[in-house]
């Protein structure tokens, strides 16, 4: 692809070394180690290396062309040089442009929020796959390209990625994209180049302050995704989190809310609700839906008025919402083979906590055990809170570890159990080994009780010092209830 063309959008301020309209691109990389002969090479002041000390290296390399925010000293003839403002923004609208700019050939939602992204994205795939339609989906479980699965390394994929996926969705068809959009990838500008046309904001609360350091930044990063949005797309926000109002500010965007405590474009209501599922009023109709939790009633209402936004009728959105299936790992019951039930969540936020183990209390069950940790090389400080909330709502508690990556894993329970009222210490339980946590709460278990084993979901692994072990929580359920008969 011509140089010239890849760039018609972008705002160049500068140019030096060889001319634009010679230069043949054949290839996109940010990483200085992928670089290679007629390729295009972005540089990005990352946290931990700034490709700006990797110019003369993809120079002598062969690459075509550099776009970066500072021009080198040394200026090659052979190489075209653009500054631009923000190479980040830079490298999205570059492969947006390399792939064909794929988002604006379909009609593309993204999700913020700290809680229920995973699930509101899947359930809008779910929901439009189930009307008929080819849809794709970028989540922290899986991206589908149709019925095509593809590995998920991260809960937003880097630029290239992104555009990647996208294009492959409208090779094959899709009309529909669903995304979440992590606060990571909007302060680091990989959503650029995108073309959403509408955007649901979930909520905001204590999370990912070891990246940006302050609740009002994480508010920021999270609002300049609304902020950038086109007019004649759609904003909707959730009236329960006093924050969603903030999200509305300065959009351009068309404004909507759903709301399950107050007036709201969408609505709802809990009827009834046990193990099963919950009947709901949505918007003045009655449906049954297998989702538990009023944390989960807002997600439907978000799925719900996503969908019906997007121009599809109301009658026959509520009929596919009361066919859809929780997500896998977010609030995942297993019934045992005693007559209690396990229940598996991601839940790994003092709030997500909260909401679980409130939703939990609400079944009447004789008693709640939680099983839950906390990862380690992020925010410490909600580890505290964390072990207090866990302690106050459960009848027992053991706390165990995460996913403990670099630190070392007594540390981490130190921090939560230090949260623990002293009042409370005489039900909670510490036991390191996560297995041994996991099959300790299945044995102290007795018909009727709910066993929340909550933090890692879906994931299928435990990351210590950099090694990624398997480690399944459904599976080492699914061991010992098989135990409990030998």
């Amino acid at each position: 692809m011509k140089l010239e063309g890849l760039i018609e959008r972008l705002e160049v301020l500068s140019k030096a070394g060889a001319d634009v309209k010679n230069a043949e691109i054949k290839d996109i990389c940010f990483d200085s180690r992928k670089a290679a002969p007629g390729w295009l090479f972005v540089a990005q002041r990352g946290t931990k290396a700034d490709g700006h000390d990797f110019i003369e290296e993809v120079v002598e390399a062969g690459v075509s062309a550099v776009v970066c925010e500072e021009l080198p000293a040394e200026i090659s003839p052979n190489v075209a040089y653009l500054k631009v403002a923000d190479s980040n923004k830079a490298l999205g609208e570059l492969c947006s442009a390399f792939f064909g700019r794929p988002s604006e050939k379909m009609k593309l939602v993204g999700v913020t929020g700290t809680n229920g992204k995973t699930t509101i994205a899947t359930l809008l795939y779910n929901m439009f796959t189930a009307l008929g339609y080819k849809a794709g989906l970028l989540s922290t479980v899986c991206n589908y390209v149709c019925d095509e699965r593809v590995a998920s390394t991260h809960t937003t994929p880097d630029a290239y990625a992104i555009q990647s996926l996208m294009a492959r969705m409208v090779e094959k068809g899709c009309t529909h994209a669903f995304m979440e959009v992590s606060s990571h990838s909007a302060a680091q500008q990989r959503i650029a180049g995108l073309d959403f046309d509408g955007a649901l904001f979930t909520n905001l609360t204590h999370d990912h302050l070891d990246y940006h350091k302050t609740v009002d930044a994480y508010l920021r990063a999270k609002k300049s995704f609304f902020d950038g949005l086109k007019p004649g797309a759609f904003a909707l926000t959730n009236a329960d989190d006093r924050n969603g109002e903030v999200m509305l500010q300065n959009t351009k965007a068309s404004k909507y809310t759903y709301s399950t405590r107050s007036m709201a474009d969408f609505r709802a209501r809990i009827i009834e609700m046990h193990i099963e599922g919950m009947q709901l009023d949505i918007n003045g109709k009655e449906a049954f839906v297998q989702f538990l939790g009023r944390f989960n009633v807002s997600n439907l209402l978000a799925v719900y008025g996503a969908a019906v936004l997007l121009g599809e009728p109301a009658d026959e959105v509520l009929r596919i919402l009361t066919t859809l299936h929780p997500v896998s790992g977010r609030l995942e019951h297993m019934p045992s083979p005693t007559g209690f039930v396990c229940l598996v969540d991601y839940a790994h936020t003092p709030d997500a906590l909260h909401n679980v183990l409130e939703t939990l209390r609400q079944l009447n069950a004789p008693r709640i055990i939680t099983v839950a940790g906390c990862g380690g090389n992020r925010d410490k400080t909600k580890r505290p809170e964390m072990g207090a909330e866990v302690a106050a709502s459960s009848d027992l508690a053991i706390l165990t570890s995460d996913n403990p990556r670099f630190e070392e894993p007594q540390d981490i329970l130190d921090q939560m159990y230090a949260g623990v009222p002293q009042d409370k210490r005489g039900n909670v339980l510490c036991i390191l080994d996560r297995r041994e946590a996991i099959r300790t709460a299945i044995r102290m278990a007795a018909k009727g009780d709910l066993v929340l084993v909550a933090g890692k979901g879906h994931e299928d692994y435990q990351d210590i010092k950099g090694v990624k072990y398997h480690f399944d929580d459904k599976e080492v359920i699914a061991e010992a209830y098989k135990d409990m008969f030998k």
